[in-house]
């Protein structure tokens, strides 16, 4: 990528934040929804990084989201734990899972990957389903917010809407940051060429575990911040739907582009809230307004206007 690249989405970036920190203020949406919204567009985030930049399609994403919110509303209820070390505990645990799950999946390729990814995140649904720590179908409710630091009262929403985009740009700068780095150009040449990259020296296994390590992580912070927004964690985040939503959100909006998955993030929670009133047709009009949007907007919505920015150019 190009010195221009990456200037543009590092103000695109700083665009967003600034929107974001005006947005509540305005009394156009409710701070929950924009929350709610930050929260899966880190996910989304997580899953580009590994689909859109390290060519690998996971189709197992959910039980890292899972895990970052069940850790995460366990240790903070039953442990008592101030929020950020609930949060890191969340994160930790999701890497170590990465790991873990990872090893085994990197191992294969192309379709056989996704599929491997899959059965291992529905062993880690029906283990949640069964545990005794996530209380089966309930899920964990009345997570405490607490203190931040000792300082920051997430009780206050104001407050804790500040935090969450804090974090959330944290995030979107570390994926910057991975995506940017010499890292990162390794993890590209991979992508477009393995062998070539084998030829140079490089051992593509590595760094292809390295990148699903590091997904994983913003996966589980994502779902650590999630299940304090909401104040639980429940099979939902875990369910093999949620793995394809994350697919959707990266797709609507643009794979392997810094902010398609953000507005991707945004659009699909939009939709789920505004079109919630008809029902069992919001499925329907799910896969109508997808299909429009794949048909129009064929690298994503920010890829496509990119791509013709570049060609006007």
């Amino acid at each position: 990528m190009t010195a221009g690249d990456r200037s543009s989405a590092f103000a695109g970036i700083a665009c967003v934040a600034m929107v974001l920190a005006v947005a509540p203020w305005t009394g156009l949406v409710y701070p929950f929804f924009i929350m709610q919204a930050m929260c899966f567009a880190i996910f989304a985030s997580a899953f580009n990084l590994l689909a859109g930049f390290g060519g690998l399609l996971p189709f197992g994403q959910a039980m890292f989201l899972g895990t970052g919110g069940y850790v995460c509303a366990h240790v903070a209820k039953m442990w008592g734990l101030p929020p950020e070390a609930a949060i890191l505990l969340g994160v930790a645990a999701a890497a170590a899972l990465g790991a873990a799950s990872g090893a085994i999946a990197i191992r294969r390729q192309g379709i056989y990957f996704s599929m491997t990814t899959l059965a291992l995140a529905q062993m880690v649904y029906f283990f949640y389903l069964q545990a005794p720590f996530t209380r089966g179908e309930d899920g964990i409710q009345s997570v405490p917010r607490g203190m931040l630091l000792g300082l920051l009262d997430l009780r206050s929403d104001t407050t804790l809407y500040y935090v969450v985009l804090a974090i959330f740009v944290f995030a979107l700068l570390a994926v910057h940051r991975i995506v940017h780095s010499p890292f990162g150009a390794v993890l590209r040449a991979i992508r477009e060429n393995e062998p070539r990259a084998m030829s140079l020296g490089y051992r593509p296994d590595d760094h292809k575990l390295i990148v699903f390590i590091l997904s994983a992580a913003l996966c589980g912070l994502a779902g650590a911040i999630k299940a304090i927004v909401s104040q639980n964690a429940t099979l939902t985040d875990v369910h093999w739907s949620m793995s394809g939503e994350v697919i959707l959100m990266a797709l609507l909006g643009g794979m392997g582009t810094m902010l398609g998955p953000v507005l991707g993030a945004f659009m699909l929670v939009a939709m789920q809230q505004y079109l919630a009133q008809f029902g069992q047709w919001v499925t329907v009009l799910h896969g109508i307004i997808f299909m429009i949007c794949v048909l129009v907007f064929r690298r994503g919505i920010v890829g496509e206007i990119a791509w013709r920015l570049k060609r006007a150019l």
